[in-house]
């Protein structure tokens, strides 16, 4: 298992549209273990492998939502391969979302509330499934990863100009 870097914007990897996985072998196996390694490390809880300059159509999620009795997060991870959206609800959610490819900047997002999905897993097999809350919308936020769209995109160009200066002014401070 490995860390890997992660892009950050400006980065124009970011925007590529990633292609379909179409083998499912250990190599694979790998790249999910070293992306579930690389998020936790971040931290975080989503992480579309174009983020860590993979161009391939596969994200890993763990909303680590519970927590033992030592205090400890309960790690559920979850692997999407070839995702794709089949329903959305009309219904909208806002949620303050955040991205490891936008450090320590946050937005206000609006999506749909529920969301059906169908993928396959790290060993191919195909599923579908009904998310709502935290994880239709970190899926969905995913999903754009894959898609070339940073959570940026679906603001306003004036909240988008903000959250990029706010990054700007720390990085320089960090500097």
């Amino acid at each position: 298992m490995a860390i890997h870097p992660i892009l950050e914007v400006p980065d124009a990897r970011l925007r590529t549209v990633s292609k379909p996985v179409e083998v499912f072998d250990d190599a694979l196996r790998r790249l999910v273990s070293d992306m579930f390694e690389t998020m936790y490390d971040a931290p975080g809880i989503g992480l579309a492998a174009i983020q860590i300059g993979v161009e391939k159509r596969l994200l890993v999620i763990d909303l680590q939502e519970e927590e033992d009795e030592d205090g400890k997060p309960i790690k559920d991870p979850r692997v999407f391969i070839n995702p794709e959206l089949i329903e959305v609800s009309e219904e909208m959610s806002t949620y303050n979302e955040g991205c490891l490819s936008i450090p320590e900047q946050f937005a206000e997002i609006e999506r749909p509330t529920w969301c059906v999905a169908r993928w396959r897993d790290e060993h191919g097999k195909e599923h579908q499934d009904r998310f709502e809350g935290l994880l239709a919308t970190c899926l969905q936020h995913e999903i754009d990863h894959l898609n070339g769209v940073l959570f940026t995109d679906h603001l306003s160009r004036l909240k988008r100009n903000m959250v990029m200066k706010r990054l700007e002014k720390m990085r320089k401070a960090a500097a």
